[in-house]
């Protein structure tokens, strides 16, 4: 094997074991809850030792803001896409549909995401970091939104997004109790139709109200 091969292979195989501690990671707080898993038991359920972790991670803390990350970025990627479809104008309506229908709304994420919320309460330095993410999606949101006209209660493409973000936390904390994926796509439409919009929509494409 070539010399300058071999950095390549490490850094394929850290690569590797960081994916499989994330996923390995993702389980256990999911199945566990944050706060009540250790390194050790994120290890074992990956097969990897304690040094492997902590060549990837500082802390679970670190761990978990990696996770908040990929899907943060995966639903970054999913409004972007949806609303991408537009070209240069914003078709709000159309742009809605295309959103509620693909975005993430995953249980087990959920769970894992609002225990780290309860947790990142009590710490400053935690939730600053976490409020951080949040507004990278909610500026990509901006981003797009400042392409539509939006009604005038709202503001600006900021207000709005700090909206849908909002719209999005109501109905994901109502699919952590209901575990109803499809009545919370349907709720999401009617709240960002109604946002957005005047909150007219064809009677066909609305859904149940909130229970």
């Amino acid at each position: 094997m070539p010399v300058e091969d071999a950095p390549q292979r490490v850094t394929r195989r850290r690569v590797r074991t960081r994916a499989r501690l994330l996923d390995a990671a993702f389980t256990v707080f999911a199945a566990k809850g944050f706060g009540r898993v250790s390194i050790e038991e994120v290890c074992e359920a990956a097969g990897f030792s304690r040094g492997a972790f902590y060549s990837n991670f500082a802390t679970l803390d670190e761990l978990f803001f990696a996770l908040y990350q990929e899907r943060a970025d995966l639903i970054g990627r999913q409004v972007a896409d949806a609303l991408a479809l537009d070209g240069p104008g914003l078709d709000v309506p159309a742009s809605v549909d295309r959103v509620t229908e693909v975005l993430l709304l995953d249980v087990d994420w959920l769970l894992v995401k609002t225990d780290f919320l309860v947790h990142a309460a009590r710490d400053t330095a935690v939730a600053g970091a976490l409020l951080d993410h949040r507004a990278r999606l909610r500026h990509a949101v901006a981003d797009r939104l400042s392409r539509a006209p939006l009604p005038a209660v709202l503001g600006d493409a900021d207000s709005a997004a700090h909206a849908v973000v909002a719209a999005y936390d109501g109905v994901t904390t109502q699919l952590l109790l209901d575990r109803d994926v499809v009545q919370a796509r349907a709720w999401l439409k009617q709240l960002l139709t109604a946002l957005l919009t005047d909150g007219s929509t064809p009677s066909e494409t609305s859904g149940p109200g909130p229970r």
